[in-house]
Order: C-alpha cells, then structure tokens, then sequence
C-alpha cells in the first residue's frame, strides 16, 4: 500500500510539470559551460555540479546554498544536474524544497555523460558534489567534495569587492 502510494506521488510529480516556483532545469549540452560563462561574462559565479540520485552530501551542500540565497539575492550560483532530463521533475522539486527553486539550473542532456563531463574539465571523471569558483576573469579554483561554508563565505567577500 505504502509503495502504490510513493509510486503515485513520483507519477503525479513527473507529470504535473513544474512545481510552483521552481524554474525547470535548461537542458546542459557540450556548449553548456560557454553559455555559462556567456552569461556571466566579466563576473565571477559558482558552478556546482550536484546529483539527485544517492548524494548524500549534494543535499548538505544545496541546504548551504540554499541558506545563502536567502541571505544574498544576487547569490552568483550555477546548479548542474549530473543526472539525466528523466530526473527533471525531481531536481525540480529538490531545488524548490531547499529554497533555489528560481537559481539558473541546468541538467545533463547527452546519452553520453562522460562527454558533458570533459566539456568542463577533462581531469573530472563524475564524483558529486563538484564546485568550481570562477572569478570575475573566469579563472577557477576547482573544490572536490562538499564545499565548506567558511570558504564559500570567503569566496563571496572576496569575489564581492571585485564587482
């Protein structure tokens, strides 16, 4: 009975189009870091890529970020779903739940993964969370596992007087 009704409520979630006040995630292809930093041109952003599917330390790190949206508006965050378009109505729901549900997202579109993954770094072979602090001239310092709120906090100080 429990498991018809968790069924129900994923079927009812990934039909029902976007959960209100969540922006659904822009497809990420092998152009999808250029259009980034397009859009970012001569200012700094965070870039994190994330999992819906079994990382556990995505949702510390998206309940950090999270926290920091609601403190700073102008939060510069990019959120890339390392999962498939299939998992759109989850990641939706997922960001709506932790407060980035209007936070530019983006998710992978490619039937080969490892394809998106060397479009942001070849030396990246999947592990999640991933986060890279890009500076006003898009250099990036890449953080490997979650990234600490002290030095999140310090990139945005720094990466403030800057802009």
């Amino acid at each position: 009975m429990i498991r018809r009704g968790l069924l129900g409520m994923a079927l009812a979630l990934a039909f029902s189009g976007s959960p209100a006040g969540a922006v659904e995630p822009a497809p990420f292809t092998t152009d999808g870091l250029a259009r980034i930093k397009a859009k970012y041109a001569g200012r700094p952003f965070i870039l994190s890529l994330w999992s819906v599917n079994e990382c556990s330390y995505c949702i510390a790190e998206l309940t950090l970020f999270g926290k920091l949206a609601k403190a700073h508006k102008d939060l510069p965050l990019v959120l890339v779903a390392t999962d498939s378009r299939e998992f759109s109505p989850a990641i939706e729901e997922t960001l709506r739940q932790y407060g980035l549900g209007r936070i530019d997202s983006w998710v992978f579109d490619d039937a080969v993964p490892e394809r998106l993954r060397a479009a942001i770094d070849p030396s990246w072979y999947g592990e999640v969370p991933r986060t890279y602090l890009y500076d006003a001239r898009h250099q990036r310092e890449p953080i490997v596992g979650m990234l600490g709120e002290q030095r999140l906090r310090a990139w945005l100080e720094q990466n403030r007087r800057r802009h």
